[in-house]
């Protein structure tokens, strides 16, 4: 069985998606908080199964039977260590042959300040005993284009990266890496570093929404605690505005940055270019 945590999440949809494409669905557990969401994937023969992070006892039902589990990193930034080590001491207790995790982008060295989470999150892996796999995914193309809207509405893209380089890539691209790691047969150690064919400044993410907008968007670089009270003055929450101004601010230094051209030969095609993101976007 190839167990999916955070199964109704964006990511973990698509990672199910992609893994369906390869396997019966019938040997797939969608793990999820609450099951009245995952109803389509029940209805696709996917095992739903419920648990919580925080819940170590439902966990150890969620699991029951798993060969591989998938651990999408939670969203409770400041609680994520914690609730980490809950799934892979339950993957510990049913003897899984393989966790994968999804990090971040070169996790060990990364000046990201949510890099620190994910850190702390591979090394209890590394100490659990299990057969691992790091997912570190960069950046998602979407937490750019989701604003693109807006910023042409304002007429101008705000930031705090200054001309560093960001290898993003698109959600489903990363789901597909997942979903090929899960289906491939003899589980072994590896760790991923996984981000976009092209790296692009923000500036020229500007100029290319400007070039398919028809008008003219410039990109405006604050520094980071400038951007960060953008982030709260537009409506964002606190501890998400700081995280994207740091991490901003940490991609002008080369944190989002990697060249090696992993993610697209793991899924064996191209990645999604920026150009098409952001006609998608728009």
């Amino acid at each position: 069985m190839i167990v999916i945590t955070g199964a109704t999440g964006q990511l973990g949809r698509l990672v199910i998606t992609h893994l369906l494409k390869t396997t019966p669905s019938g040997q797939i557990v969608a793990v999820v908080r609450d099951p009245a969401k995952a109803a389509d994937l029940q209805a696709l023969g996917v095992h739903v199964r419920q648990a919580d992070y925080n819940d170590p006892a439902s966990l150890d039902t969620a699991f029951a039977g798993a060969d591989k589990v998938l651990l999408i990193s939670s969203n409770d930034i400041g609680n994520r260590v914690a609730q980490h080590q809950n799934v892979i001491d339950a993957a510990v207790r049913a003897s899984a042959a393989l966790l994968a995790y999804t990090s971040v982008l070169h996790a060990d060295t990364s000046l990201l300040g949510l890099a620190g989470e994910h850190r702390e999150t591979e090394e209890a892996i590394r100490a659990s005993g299990l057969t691992y796999t790091l997912l570190r995914n960069g950046w998602y193309l979407e937490n750019y284009t989701a604003g693109l809207k807006g910023a042409l509405e304002h007429g101008a893209l705000s930031g705090a990266a200054s001309d560093g380089k960001v290898a993003a890539a698109a959600r489903d691209d990363y789901a597909q890496a997942a979903a090929v790691v899960l289906a491939s047969g003899q589980p072994v150690a590896q760790v991923y570093e996984l981000a976009g064919d092209t790296a692009f400044t923000l500036s020229e993410l500007a100029a290319e929404t400007g070039k398919q907008a028809g008008r003219a968007l410039p990109y405006h670089n604050l520094g980071q605690h400038e951007y960060r009270e953008l982030l709260v003055t537009v409506g964002l929450p606190p501890i998400i505005a700081d995280m994207l101004a740091n991490s901003d601010f940490a991609a002008s230094k080369g944190a989002l940055f990697d060249d090696s051209g992993t993610l697209g030969k793991l899924i064996g095609r191209p990645t999604q270019s920026l150009a098409d993101a952001v006609k998608a976007s728009l």
